[in-house]
Order: C-alpha cells, then sequence, then structure tokens
C-alpha cells in the first residue's frame, strides 16, 4: 500500500502538483533503505536536491561599485545642452530675423504670382487649341457624310 501511495505521489511530483507535506514524503521514502528497485532512478535524484541543499558559497562578494567620473561629467554636459536648446528655443527670433524672413515670404510671393500668371497664359493658348480641335472633329464628321454619299451614288449609278 505504501508503494502505491509513492507512486501516485511521484505522478503528482511529475506533473508539479504536490504540497511541500507530499514532497517531504517523498524526500524521507527516498532516504531509508528500503527503496523499490524500479524506483531507484528517483533515489539519486532527491539525494542530489539534499546534497546541494547543503552546499554554500563561501567565496567573498565584492560589494564597491565603481564609479565612473567620464559618466558624470557626459551627464553634465547633456543637460547643459539640453538647458541652452530650451533657453535659445523660448529666447524667439530678432528683429533681423523677422524681416528676413517676411523678404523671403514676399519675394515667394511674387515668385509665385509670375508662375501663375504664365500659366494662365498657357491654359487661354489651350483653349485656342481646343476650339480648333473642335472644328477639325466637325470636319472629320462632315468627309464621313461625303463617303456616305459617294458610296450611295455608286450603288445608284452602279459604278462598282
Amino acid at each position: 500500500m505504501v508503494l502505491n501511495s509513492i507512486e501516485k505521489l511521484l505522478e503528482k511530483y511529475d506533473n508539479g502538483e504536490t504540497s511541500l507535506k507530499e514532497e517531504q514524503q517523498l524526500r524521507a521514502y527516498f532516504a531509508s533503505n528500503n527503496v523499490a528497485p524500479h524506483l531507484e532512478s528517483y533515489r539519486v535524484m532527491f539525494q542530489y536536491f539534499n546534497n546541494t541543499k547543503q552546499e554554500q558559497f563561501t567565496k567573498d562578494v565584492p560589494l564597491k561599485s565603481k564609479t565612473y567620473r567620464l559618466y558624470k561629467w557626459i551627464s553634465v554636459a547633456a543637460v547643459a545642452l539640453l538647458m541652452l536648446s530650451v533657453f535659445t528655443q523660448f529666447a524667439g527670433p530678432t528683429q533681423e530675423e523677422e524681416r528676413e524672413a517676411l523678404l523671403a515670404y514676399n519675394q515667394t510671393m511674387e515668385a509665385l504670382s509670375l508662375v501663375s500668371s504664365k500659366f494662365n497664359q498657357g491654359a487661354t493658348s489651350l483653349n485656342a487649341l481646343n476650339m480648333a480641335g473642335a472644328q477639325f472633329e466637325k470636319g472629320v464628321t462632315q468627309v464621313g457624310y461625303i463617303s456616305e454619299f459617294s458610296t450611295a451614288t455608286d450603288k445608284i449609278f452602279k459604278n462598282k
């Protein structure tokens, strides 16, 4: 009966479903000398767990942190640069910069109005071409009527 309960506990242990009390029962069973022969592989595993519990780390661990002065100066420089950029951003443009911006805006508007006027002149030229194209289309349809008239007269006079 004890072997059957140990096998059930091992199955639960493999599935990760055992409680601490059940694991303690398994450790006690595998620490004893009367382990079933087909469960000897588990005995080695539980002995390993017991042995590793008793191990201790004896090496000294240094707790001093290494300080790097270069990183401190880099962070100070970064903060100073950030503050300088914020200050210059809020300072606003000077009167000279405003005049230059206004002059650039006026020159751009003049250039765009020149382009617009030339574009409008080209568009009127295109309107004249559109009218000529429409007249050409009318001529093509009238030539088609002449062609139909010619075939009708050929049938009447049996020229062909």
